[in-house]
């Protein structure tokens, strides 16, 4: 699996034009499934994300975790996260995971987000959606397992 992880003020997605999920301060995570992913690499992504010091403390360190600062998380389902663009100008997304498995384990990425205590939403599987958000930093981390 991979994740974009993009430290935010506030963030939300739309789908046709209905806010379909929307945080402040927190993460926003493009969440790809690739082929051979399990809920074992959704689990261990989830809480990387909800204990990956990107959060500044007092002194302007990153020190301080999604838990930490007591941010939400927004999850929004990517494919093209693994689209290969090495051959040609079509990017392949061969790579990526079937659709009905892949929202399988993004909804096992958000519910392990959950478990770890941090307040999740969500974006729509599958829908054409529009992504705001508000980088803050800019703080933009690319995770992948393993």
């Amino acid at each position: 699996m991979r994740v974009v992880a993009q430290r935010v003020s506030e963030a939300r997605v739309r789908v046709d034009s209905q806010i379909a999920g929307e945080i402040g301060p927190g993460l926003l995570l493009l969440v790809g499934a690739g082929v051979g992913d399990s809920a074992d690499a959704a689990k261990w992504l989830a809480e990387k994300c909800a204990h990956l010091r990107i959060f500044e403390d007092d002194e302007g360190r990153f020190n301080r975790s999604l838990l930490d600062t007591g941010g939400s998380a927004l999850v929004v389902s990517q494919f093209t996260l693994y689209g290969d663009c090495r051959k040609g100008r079509r990017p392949s997304f061969s790579g990526a995971l079937a659709p009905e498995e892949a929202e399988e384990l993004v909804e096992h990425f958000a519910r392990s987000l959950q478990h770890c205590g941090v307040r999740v939403a969500k974006g729509r599987f599958g829908a054409k959606m529009q992504v705001e958000l508000t980088n803050q930093g800019p703080v933009t981390l690319l995770l992948e397992h393993p």
